[in-house]
C-alpha cells in the first residue's frame, strides 16, 4: 500500500525481475511449457502468505520481439489451467480476496530502467542499450535543454494568448483528452463550450483548437523513448524532434514570432556518435523540416497524386480532407496537365483554406507543379484557358514558363509527397522502365540459358554478366507468378528447378513476402468459404510449395484460420464422415493434409 500526500492510496505489485528479463532476452518463449513451468516456480512453498506470481514485459515481446511469443504465451495459459498449475486471476480479483499487508513508499525520481534514478533523460549517466560500447549519451542534457527552453518560451505567449479566449488555458489543456479521444465535432463543440470565455467566432475556435495542439506537441516531445536508446539520430529522437518542430510551426502561427532560430542553436550542441549525422542542428533540418506540413503542402500532394490515382469529390488525406471544386485533366503522349481548385480543412483545428494547383508530368519522374491561394473566379479561369492552350500546341516550355510565373515559390516535385503514396507512385513509374529492363535481361537469359547450365555442370564458374540476368529474370518471373491467382505450380516447379541448375541465388526476401500474400489471400477466401474444396486444394498445395523452399514463408495467418475452423467446422465434417458422405470424407483428408503441412498437432483418427 502506498499512502499519498492527498490522503489517497494505491496498491502496488512487486513483479518477478528474473522472469521478466527471461521473457525478454533470455528466450524463454522458445516454448510454452517451459514458459508456463518458469512463472510457476516464481511460487514457494516455504512462504505461509498469499502469493502472486506475475510478471512486467512489453506487449510487443509476444511476436514483434520474438516471433511465435504470441503463441507461447497462449499455450502456457491453456497449459496453467488445464494441469491445474496454478489459477489465472487479475489484480482486482486478487485484491477483493487479498487486502495488501504492507505498506511502502516510493522513492522519488528514481526508475526501473536507470541506476542513477532518471538520469537515462536527461544526462550522459552511463545507461544505454549497450548496442554500442564506446558511444556516449552526452547529447541528452543539451536536448532536454532545447526542449526545456522551447517549453518555458512558449508558456507565457500561450497563457497570454489564451486567457484572451478561456477561463484556464492550464485546465483547458488537461481536459483537452477528452478531445484527443473523440474528435467529433459534438465533443470538441463540448469542450469549448466547457472553457470559452464566452461565444467564439471560428477564427478564435481554431485558434484555441491550435492552442491545445501546441500544448499536446510540448509534452509529446518528452517521449520517454527518444532518450533510451544510444544515438541522437536514432528514429525515436527525430520523433521527438519532430514533435518539437509541430509546436514550433504553430507558436509562429498564432503569436507571429520567429523561435526556430535559438531553439536550433541550442539544439546544435547535441552531438550524434555518428560524425556523418551531425549535430541536433543537422538532423532537424535533414528530418524535421522536410516533414512539416501545412495546408498548401497538402493541397500540392493532392494535386500530384491525382495525376495518378484519379480524385474524388472529397478525399481524405491523413488528418486533412480535400473537397474537390474544379479539375481538368489534359494528357498528350506521355506529358499530363493537371488543374483545378480545391478547399483544404485540417480534422484536428478545423483551419481551411481554398487552392487552385497546376501540376504538369512530362514522363518518369519529371514531375512539377504549384498551388497558390484561391483569388477570384476570373484570375482562376484565365490561368485554366492560358495553360490549356499552351499545353494543346505542345508548347511544353510555355507551360513551364507559366507554371513558374502564377505559382513562383510554392512549387513542388515528387520529393514533397507523404512517403507512402511517394513509394506507390515511385513504384509506378517504375514499372515501365523495369518491364524494359526485364525483357532485356531476359532476352540475355534464354539466349544463353543452355551456355549456362552446360558450364554449370561442367563446374567452371558461369561469367557475372550471364548470373545477373539470370537471377534477375527467375527471380522477377518467380515473384510474378507467386503474386498470381490461381498459383501456377507446374511454371514456378519449372523455375525453381531451373534455379537450381543454373546456381541461381533466390531473392529469399522478396519472394518470401509475395507468397506469403498469396497464401494469405487463398487462406482469407477458404476461410470465408470452408466447405469450397477446390480452395482448400489450392491452400495445401500453396502451404507445401512453401514449406519445400530454401527460405522461410511466414505462414501465421493462414496457421490462425486454421485453427479456427478446427474448432467450428471440423467437428461438423466428421459428423458428415461418420455417415457416409463421400464429399465430408474428401475434405477431411485435404483439411488434415493441410495441418500437417502448418505443423499442428491433429487429433487422432480417420483419415
Amino acid at each position: 500500500l502506498v499512502k499519498l500526500a492527498s490522503g489517497r492510496a494505491i496498491t502496488v505489485f512487486f513483479y518477478d525481475g528474473p522472469v521478466s528479463r527471461a521473457v525478454a532476452f533470455e528466450r524463454l518463449l522458445s516454448s510454452g511449457v517451459g514458459f508456463a513451468n518458469r512463472l510457476a516456480s516464481i511460487f514457494n512453498d516455504q512462504r505461509s502468505w498469499p502469493q502472486l506470481a506475475h510478471i512486467a514485459t512489453d506487449g510487443e515481446t509476444y511476436g514483434h520481439h520474438h516471433r511465435h511469443g504470441d503463441m507461447a504465451l497462449a499455450y502456457a495459459l491453456h497449459y496453467i489451467e488445464e494441469t491445474g498449475l496454478a489459477k489465472l486471476t487479475n489484480y482486482a480479483a486478487y485484491l477483493q480476496r487479498y487486502r495488501p499487508t504492507y505498506e511502502v513508499q516510493i522513492i522519488e525520481r528514481t526508475s526501473w530502467s536507470c541506476a542513477h534514478g532518471v538520469g537515462r533523460w536527461s544526462t550522459d549517466c552511463g545507461c544505454s542499450t549497450g548496442s554500442n560500447p564506446g558511444w556516449n549519451q552526452a547529447w541528452r542534457a543539451p536536448l532536454r535543454a532545447a526542449l526545456d527552453w522551447l517549453r518555458d518560451t512558449i508558456a507565457p505567449r500561450f497563457e497570454g494568448y489564451a486567457r484572451r479566449l478561456l477561463h484556464d488555458p492550464w485546465a483547458a489543456r488537461d481536459d483537452y483528452i477528452s478531445v484527443i479521444l473523440d474528435r467529433s465535432p459534438e465533443n470538441v463543440a463540448a469542450f469549448i463550450g466547457r472553457h470559452s470565455r464566452g461565444r467564439l467566432d471560428d477564427h478564435q475556435r481554431i485558434a484555441v483548437l491550435k492552442l491545445m495542439e501546441l500544448q499536446r506537441h510540448l509534452m509529446l516531445m518528452y517521449t520517454s523513448c527518444g532518450w533510451f536508446f544510444d544515438d541522437l539520430s536514432g528514429i525515436e529522437t527525430i520523433q521527438v524532434m519532430m514533435y518539437a518542430g509541430r509546436a514550433i510551426q504553430l507558436a509562429h502561427e498564432l503569436f507571429g514570432e520567429e523561435i526556430e532560430g535559438e531553439f536550433l542553436n541550442r539544439l546544435a550542441q547535441a552531438r550524434s556518435n555518428l560524425p556523418s549525422r551531425g549535430n541536433g542542428r543537422d538532423l532537424y533540418e535533414r528530418h524535421v523540416r522536410p516533414a512539416m506540413v501545412d495546408l498548401r503542402k497538402v493541397g500540392a500532394h493532392y494535386a500530384m497524386t491525382a495525376l495518378f490515382n484519379g480524385v474524388g469529390e472529397h478525399e481524405q488525406i491523413y488528418a486533412y480532407t480535400v473537397e474537390r471544386e474544379d479539375y481538368h485533366l489534359l494528357l498528350a503522349g506521355k506529358s499530363r496537365l493537371a488543374l483545378g481548385r480545391i478547399r483544404i480543412i485540417s480534422n484536428i483545428t478545423g483551419e481551411s483554406t481554398r487552392l487552385s494547383f497546376g501540376v504538369l508530368h512530362l514522363g518518369d519522374h519529371n514531375i512539377s507543379g504549384g498551388v497558390r491561394e484561391y483569388q477570384n473566379e476570373q484570375i482562376y479561369q484565365q490561368l485554366i484557358e492560358e495553360l490549356s492552350e499552351l499545353f494543346l500546341r505542345a508548347d511544353i516550355p510555355g507551360v513551364i514558363r507559366m507554371v513558374d510565373r502564377n505559382f513562383g515559390q510554392e512549387q513542388y516535385s515528387l520529393k514533397l509527397l507523404f512517403g507512402d503514396e511517394q513509394r506507390q507512385i515511385l513504384n509506378r513509374i517504375l514499372t515501365s522502365s523495369l518491364a524494359e529492363a526485364e525483357a532485356a535481361y531476359r532476352q540475355i537469359y534464354e539466349n544463353h540459358a543452355p551456355l549456362m547450365r552446360f558450364l554449370a555442370s561442367m563446374g567452371m564458374p558461369v561469367p557475372r554478366e550471364f548470373q545477373i540476368a539470370a537471377e534477375f529474370a527467375i527471380n522477377t518471373e518467380l515473384r510474378r507468378l507467386f503474386e498470381t491467382e490461381p498459383l501456377d505450380f507446374d511454371r514456378i516447379n519449372s523455375l525453381l528447378r531451373e534455379a537450381q541448375r543454373s546456381g541461381v541465388t533466390l531473392d529469399a526476401e522478396g519472394l518470401s513476402y509475395a507468397l506469403a500474400r498469396t497464401i494469405r489471400n487463398i487462406s482469407e477466401n477458404f476461410y470465408q468459404n470452408p466447405e469450397d474444396r477446390a480452395l482448400l486444394t489450392q491452400l495445401d498445395a500453396a502451404v507445401g510449395l512453401a514449406r519445400n523452399l530454401p527460405f522461410e514463408v511466414d505462414v501465421w495467418h493462414t496457421q490462425n484460420v486454421y485453427y479456427k475452423l478446427l474448432q467450428t467446422v471440423y467437428p461438423q465434417m466428421e459428423a458428415d464422415t461418420r455417415a457416409g458422405f463421400a464429399d465430408a470424407y474428401a475434405w477431411i483428408r485435404l483439411f488434415r493434409s493441410l495441418g500437417t503441412k502448418l505443423r499442428f498437432r491433429l487429433p487422432a483418427g480417420e483419415p
